[in-house]
């Protein structure tokens, strides 16, 4: 088996809700390239684990072992310097559901939870599901690249208890800087507010660009901070529920494996402990190539707008795979927009509104498809935009 992203996978009525337009009302006739969901078959060492563990033939309760946890301690430890303990790790069934754990152990109802948007949209849903008070730091556009208000987010931090980043961020692209880091975590510390980093894309940087794990950067940043990890994204695992959760203060965790316990889960999906064995064991070359391919898809997409499209703007991702579109030019609404992607140019991309404050008339484009795929996209927005 080699690796070929070009390779067109048909994955209509395989139970992919990426390919499945009408369960979300949508035209039949759309192209997905929406939900953060690759199209491109995961490497030939999971598959390889998947096959053996089905040959078994018995899929009951399962825990990871220190096989596992020793593979994962050595991709963290090669490729982001953060030398983690087997004591801090929770298995969870996602970083969505972690931050809702972590959001019900760590502040009770009306307690104020400050977010950056345009965002993730369930960082704000699970706020509001669970009956705490929504903060919003915005994040400022600098021509296409976001940065902080450090003036706004201190005003608004002083009024939280909790604090969910992004890093590197969905769907604005930017991988944070040491300097950016920091200075949240200070203000954090300064105000007494726990961390949950959502660090789910960490494996998707480009260029010069470094993805620095957050708790790895100080010991008091450790101490206070819940890190979101998964090889969902990297390896396009999504479907097998499986996120590596570190915790290191032992009364934060305590609190997470209570009320995780709570929520009436126990153990993790047995095929998510083997996929990402497989994966962080013997998925570095894969990840390699894939990673030179994205790196493709975003400067076709990058040239094809500039010649052919100038009106969509559109900033080059330091880190993930998602393109953020910058339709405003073109002065429509958040539906009118909608409207236009969907039934004119036959295109199923994600709403920037859905995104929160900020997101209003742009688009989040996933790259993670076949090149030819890209260029279908690129053509049918073309005819309608350009």
């Amino acid at each position: 088996m080699k690796n070929s992203f070009d390779e067109i996978i048909d994955r209509r009525n395989s139970y992919s809700i990426k390919h499945n337009p009408l369960l979300f009302g949508k035209p039949d006739d759309v192209l997905p390239l929406w939900v953060a969901d690759m199209d491109f078959l995961s490497p030939p060492c999971v598959i390889d684990a998947l096959v053996s563990r089905a040959h078994h033939g018995i899929f009951g309760y399962s825990e990871p072992d220190a096989a596992y946890f020793k593979v994962i301690q050595e991709w963290f430890s090669k490729r982001f310097g953060w030398n983690v303990e087997r004591e801090w790790l929770v298995a969870a069934p996602g970083v969505v559901n972690a931050i809702n754990i972590a959001v019900r152990a760590y502040t009770s109802p009306g307690d104020g939870i400050l977010i950056q948007q345009p965002v993730y949209p369930p960082f704000e849903s699970t706020v509001y599901q669970t009956g705490r008070k929504l903060l919003i730091n915005d994040l400022v556009n600098n021509n296409g690249r976001y940065t902080i208000d450090f003036d706004d987010f201190e005003s608004k931090i002083k009024n939280a208890k909790l604090f969910i980043l992004c890093s590197p961020h969905n769907p604005v692209g930017r991988v944070w800087t040491c300097d950016e880091l920091t200075r949240m975590a200070e203000l954090c510390l300064k105000y007494n507010v726990k961390i949950i980093a959502d660090e789910i894309h960490q494996d998707f940087v480009y260029n010069e660009n470094r993805h620095l794990a957050f708790a790895a950067l100080y010991e008091c940043y450790a101490k206070n901070c819940v890190t979101c990890t998964a090889p969902s994204k990297t390896f396009n695992l999504a479907g097998l529920l499986h996120a590596n959760i570190f915790i290191q203060d032992e009364a934060m965790r305590d609190a997470f494996k209570k009320e995780y316990s709570n929520c009436g889960l126990s153990q993790p999906s047995l095929m998510g402990i083997d996929a990402c064995k497989a994966a962080y064991e013997g998925g570095t070359k894969w990840l390699d190539d894939l990673i030179e391919y994205l790196k493709g898809n975003i400067n076709l997409l990058k040239e094809f707008l500039q010649t052919k499209i100038p009106k969509i703007k559109f900033t080059e991702p330091e880190g993930t795979y998602l393109a953020w579109l910058d339709f405003t030019e073109f002065s429509l609404s958040a539906e009118e927009l909608e409207e236009k992607i969907t039934n004119k140019a036959k295109l199923w991309l994600s709403n920037g509104a859905q995104f929160g404050r900020g997101g209003a008339g742009f688009m989040r484009m996933n790259l993670a498809s076949p090149r030819s795929v890209i260029n279908t996209a690129l053509n049918q927005l073309e005819k309608v935009f350009g």
